[in-house]
């Protein structure tokens, strides 16, 4: 069984590579290059899979996803400028699929500990960054 979970948190980002010039950053980023940042609202699905529990009737439990996800995923993005305020996009261009694989790595670095007793597994991540652009991991 899967169950997917949507999440929401909205932040601002400038997509700028040290390793470019200004003109290379520019011409690969256009509008997202722009000094000041932008932002969206993300959506952020979190699958996961595993047996239905005969006791409880669910593959996992919400509070338990919930609180995880609150912990390393909303409360850290939420209303936060990646670049400056996220340690992992201080030398890293917070591009929405390196955002993707920051998420990823942070749950599954605290899945165990989250789910003890019966363990599900983390299936993937999914990002919306707008209509157009969802990214999954």
């Amino acid at each position: 069984m899967q169950l997917t979970r949507l999440y929401h948190f909205s932040a601002s980002h400038r997509l700028h590579s040290r390793e470019l010039s200004e003109e290379a950053n520019q011409e690969l980023y256009g509008k997202c290059n722009n000094p000041y940042g932008h932002g969206h609202n993300y959506e952020v699905e979190v699958t996961v899979s595993g047996p239905v529990d005969s006791r409880t009737g669910r593959v996992v439990d919400l509070h338990d996803l919930d609180a995880l996800v609150k912990g390393h995923v909303t409360e850290p993005f939420d209303h936060r400028n990646l670049n400056e305020e996220v340690a992992e996009f201080q030398q890293l261009v917070p591009t929405t699929e390196n955002l993707g694989i920051i998420i990823d790595k942070r749950l599954r670095a605290s899945w165990d500990s989250a789910f003890p007793q019966r363990t599900p597994a983390l299936e993937r991540v999914r990002i919306y960054e707008t209509a157009r652009n969802i990214f999954e991991v």
